[in-house]
């Protein structure tokens, strides 16, 4: 099966994906939601959970993401090289730091409502194989993240000579359910595009 690595925004937690799952997909996917590193106060006054402060990742994260993927694939029967991270606001950052800076682990990048952080980036693995694919999902009425950022985000990836997907939805800051359906289908069909015998 294709693996999904969750990955939540700001002061939120793995729930907020893993209650999303069932508008996705019941049976296409493993999927684990993994919680940020640092605790932190929401407006509310409840605690949620970061990234950091930077909205980076740094080694730390990269061991704790990678570590999970791997002890899910020792207990899952999980396609090596369908591994897919999704992320949400701050989430995103984190996903496309990790699939752009691992291309040979990732086979592809959901980045809803977030922003590609400052790089560099070795966008491609150095034996020129081609590097993950992007879906860019973003809500037109989102007041944290502007729209220009999911814009900003294509243009950039494109450039670098990745398969990028852009979708913009009626929506505000929140993972819709119009979303998920596109994601799902890009999964789909990012594993059918990649791979001759997608095992579904």
């Amino acid at each position: 099966y294709p693996l999904l690595v969750f990955l939540h925004g700001h002061g939120e937690q793995e729930r907020q994906w893993i209650d999303a799952v069932p508008n996705l997909s019941r049976r296409n996917y493993i999927c684990i939601g993994l919680r940020g590193v640092r605790s932190v106060v929401r407006p509310d006054g409840e605690t949620g959970y970061s990234w950091g402060g930077s909205r980076r990742c740094d080694a730390m994260i990269e061991e704790y993401v990678l570590s999970a993927v791997q002890e899910t694939m020792r207990v899952c029967h999980v396609h090596s090289e369908r591994i897919f991270l999704a992320g949400f606001c701050e989430g995103a950052s984190v996903a496309y730091q990790l699939g752009l800076s691992f291309p040979d682990k990732f086979a592809g990048i959901v980045a809803l409502n977030g922003w590609v952080p400052p790089g560099p980036w070795a966008l491609k693995t150095s034996t020129g194989e081609e590097g993950p694919g992007v879906f860019v999902g973003h809500g037109m009425q989102n007041q944290r993240v502007p729209m220009d950022r999911a814009k900003q985000a294509y243009q950039l990836l494109m450039a670098a000579g990745l398969n990028v997907t852009l979708r913009l939805y009626p929506s505000d800051h929140a993972i819709c359910p119009m979303m998920l359906r596109d994601v799902d289908r890009w999964v789909i069909g990012e594993c059918h595009r990649r791979f001759e015998s997608p095992s579904f």
